[in-house]
């Protein structure tokens, strides 16, 4: 005797199950966009740790081809530069929709053009295709608050 069995179904016996499509609120949707474009954020710079120019660069004590030192100030300010993003996680879900959708369209708006100027003169194709994906994430938290919906009764992403 099989241990595992496996009997065709015939479908009318069984008709094909017809799954429910679930609204998601609008604060999860965003929140999950900010999770998302961090993971990759986060993945794209260990990534980098690999390539011999930015381990040469970071054991000189600079930022390879950018002139700048890394020192405690670089250091403050590229985590001033995270710490927005990563504070957008529990903003997108505690803050009240009318700061909240101004907020996530501005801080998206601009962390997607500081991303793609960041892109000027790189070469690598690991840190364009990520770069590219966060910039796509950033655009659509832009486009979800931008379309926030208005009803009071109706806190979830529009269908259309």
């Amino acid at each position: 005797m099989p241990i595992l069995q496996i009997r065709p179904t015939h479908p009318a016996t069984h008709p094909q199950r017809q799954f429910r499509d679930t609204q998601i609120d609008v604060k999860i949707v965003l929140s999950g966009l900010w999770v998302a474009m961090l993971f990759l954020f986060a993945f794209v710079d260990i990534f980098g740790l690999f390539r011999s120019d930015i381990i040469d660069g970071a054991l000189a004590g600079e930022v390879p081809g950018q002139d700048i030192t890394i020192n405690q100030t670089f250091l403050a300010a590229a985590t001033g530069y995270i710490l927005i993003p990563s504070l957008m996680v529990a903003v997108s879900l505690m803050a009240p929709a009318k700061l909240n959708r101004r907020l996530n369209i501005g801080v998206s708006l601009f962390y997607a053009i500081s991303i793609a100027a960041l892109c000027i003169g790189e070469s690598w194709i690991y840190y364009l295709v990520g770069s590219f994906f966060e910039v796509v994430l950033l655009l659509l938290a832009t486009r979800t608050a931008w379309r926030w919906p208005t009803d009071a009764n109706d806190a979830s992403i529009p269908r259309s």
